[in-house]
């Protein structure tokens, strides 16, 4: 494994905040939802693409919070342009399981 320095790991802006909107991805060739989340005044709503329809449905997203990586450069995801990179972890058959905080904090929440 590679090691970095604390240095590279500050150049990663990693931030809390709350879904506002999910709904199906129309034409991406996986499975997969399109965020709308909200960061906070500094950040603002930013759009994701998320691949996590196994173990989330749109409804029960809203109003959850999640992590999220805000200063990557957005993607194109089909005809979706993602703006942040919603993160998560495998679980034992590969699925992707959200990164979130166990208890409510202010949207724009820097992690350290």
């Amino acid at each position: 494994m590679n090691q970095i320095v604390y240095a590279d790991f500050e150049k990663v802006d990693i931030r809390v905040g709350t879904i506002r909107a999910a709904q199906p991805l129309e034409g991406a060739r996986k499975p997969a939802l399109r965020l709308e989340i909200d960061f906070g005044p500094e950040i603002g709503v930013k759009k994701s693409s998320a691949q996590i329809t196994v173990h989330y449905t749109p409804e029960e997203l809203v109003g959850r919070q999640v992590a999220a990586v805000v200063n990557f450069p957005p993607r194109q995801i089909g005809k979706f342009m993602s703006e942040v990179l919603t993160l998560g972890v495998p679980d034992a058959d590969g699925a992707v399981v959200l990164i979130a905080p166990t208890k409510p904090v202010p949207n724009g929440g820097k992690l350290f």
